[in-house]
């Protein structure tokens, strides 16, 4: 996640185009993991990755031999790999401006959005040089670039919505579904809001969000998953009872490998199958016996209060199909 300062830049921007803070903290963790800069050469620059395909498109036709003699350059996508160090892809970047410079500049995507350098004349920059310039100028630049991209191509309405499946397609095209962008944007959203979703997101498809594991009933056993990638109340409910054990694990609210491990440890010195895995036998360890088989969790208002549990579903976050195969297991 974005420190404070990152936090607050970005939102700035967020109230310029009218979304939540949230929503576009979402967006810009998922496209740069939470990253902002890399050193490269001393300073901090934007993220970028070079595609080869846009550079063999927007070369010269006397130029498109050179830029695949390079190894820089070529008519399909991915064929081009991307070295792991960003100090590597800017190395690239330099290869490819000496070959031409406006073509290069226009073959990367750039800063937190990811935004591809082509699009500079559709989002209002005078130049490619320009749209590098205010990419490279600070987090609050690369987050401009980002937020017009957003705003030109209509995509505020969906932000507003917190419609990640119809954000994530048209942002990311159609890959955007293998690649399960749009459960990322979901749960970056959820976790920038300190884990506490919503009012009107209340529903069993958030199994991932686990409010409080006494508030958890068998009858819910299909669709009670806390694994990795997990968040939530519950979640923190846990791992302070696995700290309690005298095992070590930070109480942050969020299921990562730290948390699978020190899980399996509880587990093994309870006497269960140490399977990382918080089903019956686990929760009745860590709430000190069996819950309360009253209603199921996602019947119940944040007060606790039971509602009747065929009470209209409000509109999912995100595209529920997704839950079939968790993003963490592929």
């Amino acid at each position: 996640m974005f420190d404070a300062s990152a936090r607050e830049s970005i939102s700035r921007i967020a109230r310029n185009i009218g979304v939540e803070a949230a929503a576009l903290l979402a967006v810009a963790d998922v496209e740069s993991a939470g990253k902002p800069f890399a050193m490269v050469n001393g300073r901090p620059m934007p993220l970028i990755r070079w595609e080869g395909h846009y550079f063999y498109r927007l070369l010269p036709p006397d130029l498109k031999n050179a830029g695949v003699q390079a190894g820089l350059a070529h008519p399909a996508a991915g064929r081009i790999p991307n070295p792991p160090s960003q100090a590597a892809r800017y190395a690239m970047l330099e290869r490819g401006k000496a070959i031409h410079e406006e073509a290069a500049l226009s073959s990367c995507s750039w800063g937190l959005g990811q935004v591809m350098g082509a699009h500079w004349r559709t989002l209002g920059y005078p130049s490619a040089q320009q749209f590098v310039a205010v990419a490279c100028s600070g987090i609050e630049g690369q987050t401009e670039v980002m937020s017009r991209f957003i705003s030109k191509n209509g995509l505020t309405r969906h932000l507003k919505n917190k419609d990640w499946v119809a954000f994530a397609r048209a942002y990311n095209g159609p890959a955007y579904k293998m690649n399960r962008y749009d459960t990322a944007m979901g749960r970056a959203y959820i976790r920038y809001l300190n884990g506490v979703p919503p009012p009107e997101i209340n529903a069993p498809v958030l199994v991932e969000y686990t409010p409080s594991l006494s508030e958890y009933t068998a009858a819910a056993e299909p669709q009670f998953s806390m694994q990795i990638g997990a968040t939530g109340p519950a979640v923190r409910e846990l791992q302070e009872a696995i700290r309690r054990a005298g095992i070590f694990v930070y109480v942050d609210g969020h299921f990562g490998a730290t948390t699978q491990q020190a899980l399996m440890e509880y587990q093994r010195r309870f006497g269960i199958a140490p399977d990382a895995i918080v089903a019956a036998d686990t929760r009745a360890q860590v709430t000190g016996g069996h819950p309360d088989a009253s209603a199921p969790w996602w019947s119940k208002r944040s007060g606790g209060t039971p509602q009747a549990t065929k009470q209209a579903r409000p509109k999912a976050w995100f595209d529920a199909s997704s839950k079939k195969t968790p993003w963490w297991g592929a």
